[in-house]
This record gives structure tokens, sequence and C-alpha cells, in this order.
């Protein structure tokens, strides 16, 4: 079981949260825990979600390091075989290369909550968009919420996009920064009414969430490929499924 954290809220009781951002541990990222606890509280974060892809070491030391003002929530971005899926909440990473519905199930099964982050970003082939319509009806049934407004989508139609699948499915939806750089941590923000001290509060919370809709600009989105050349040079790869789960 997940234990709850401190209560962190604003005087107004209000809870801003970014819920998709990516420290040094992803291997397209090199924001060193620390420095995204740093600049949370410098901008008025009270809630900071880190989800590495495949990982959630930088989410756990970052947790461990938090001052009072902030709760880390340790999460992870997932490749499932049909898209990526972020878990928040989580103690324990859940790999790639499962179904998006077996990925649901495993953050689940921590007592996690489930989302699909920029699902329709053309831009990107990691989306769920791809899959058939009754496929992505069932992921939809499963998850607790949509990301309709990624600060990292180049289009805001394809945001608006999101959005409207979010609500065709009676699902809240939050807006993230999808963080790759100090830089860009919570240019885009979800208000939530607190406290949230765990994932049961936050659900109930999103129903009434209020999105900070900022976005990301073209030059720093134009950093991650560098940042995956360094991270490559120290030996931080993508984590691959493994061979039981491909097969």
């Amino acid at each position: 079981m997940i234990g709850e954290a401190p209560e962190r809220v604003t005087a107004d009781g209000r809870v801003f949260a970014d819920l998709h951002c990516h420290s040094s541990s992803s291997f397209d990222s090199l924001s060193k825990p620390s420095d995204l606890i740093r600049v949370s509280v410098e901008r008025g974060l009270t809630h900071l979600a880190i989800t590495d892809h495949e990982r959630i070491d930088g989410a756990l030391t970052a947790r461990d390091l938090a001052p009072d003002e902030l709760t880390i929530i340790v999460g992870e971005e997932i490749r499932s075989a049909d898209g990526d899926v972020i878990g928040l909440y989580l103690e324990r990473a859940v790999p790639p290369g499962l179904s998006a519905m077996e990925t649901i199930a495993a953050i689940h099964e921590q007592g996690g909550l489930a989302a699909i982050p920029h699902p329709f970003d053309r831009f990107r082939a990691s989306g769920l968009a791809g899959l058939p319509d009754d496929r992505l009806a069932a992921v939809a049934m499963a998850v607790d919420y949509v990301e309709t407004w990624n600060a990292r989508v180049p289009s805001v139609a394809t945001n608006e996009r999101a959005r409207d699948f979010a609500a065709a499915h009676g699902l809240p939806g939050v807006a993230s920064s999808d963080a790759h750089t100090l830089i860009e941590v919570g240019v885009a923000s979800t208000c939530l009414t607190g406290p949230i001290t765990g994932p049961d509060e936050l659900r109930a919370a999103l129903a009434a969430a209020t999105l900070v809709t900022g976005r990301a600009s073209y030059l720093v989105r134009g950093l991650t490929p560098v940042n995956k050349l360094i991270n490559r040079l120290h030996g931080n790869v993508r984590v691959r499924p493994s061979s039981s789960v491909a097969g």
C-alpha cells in the first residue's frame, strides 16, 4: 500500500500540480532531481509528478529530497506495446512492452492512477491514437484521466482533440508540461482543490480541475535530441522490453 504524504496546499487551499515531468533518469532529460525540486518550489508548484521513461529511481530520489512545501509523486511514462501510458503513485517500475490494458492493470495493482498522455500528437509514434476504435475505447474505460493539454504538443488543435476525446468518454483532463528541461517545469499545470495526499484524493479532485495551458518553445523542444546524445554517451539509454515481455 502507498502511504499518505504530508498535506501540501497553498494558503487558500489550492494545489498546483505538474503531473508529467522528466528527470535525468530519463534517457532524454538532463534535469537533476534536486534541480527539479528547486525550480518547482520557485514557480509555486505544490505537487510534481516525475514520470521518467521506464524508470522510477529519479522520482524516488526526488521524493526523499523534497522539502515540506512540495509533494513529489512517483510516476513513470511506460511505452506499452500500444503506446505510452502514465502511472502515478508507484513503488515499483512497470516494465515496457506489455499491452496498454496490461500496463494499466499493473499500475492499478499498485494502487496508482493510470493516464493517457498526448494521445493524438502526430509527431510522436508513442500515442495511442493508432489503436482501432474499439481498443481505444476499452483503454479509455480503464484509465483515470487523459492529458488534454501537453505543453510540448506543437498544435493546439491536437490538444483540443484530446480534450474532446476525454469529454466523450467522461474522463477528467489535466494540463502538464512534459518537461524535459528545467525551463519547462510548470509551464503548464493543473489547479485542484486540496488537500491531495494520495491517489484517492487526486482522483476525486480531477473532476473539478482548472487547467493552466502554457506552451514550451520550439527552441527548448529542440534540445531533446541533444539530451539523448549526452545521456547515450554516459550509458543512459532507453529501457527496452525484456525478451519474455517482447515475446
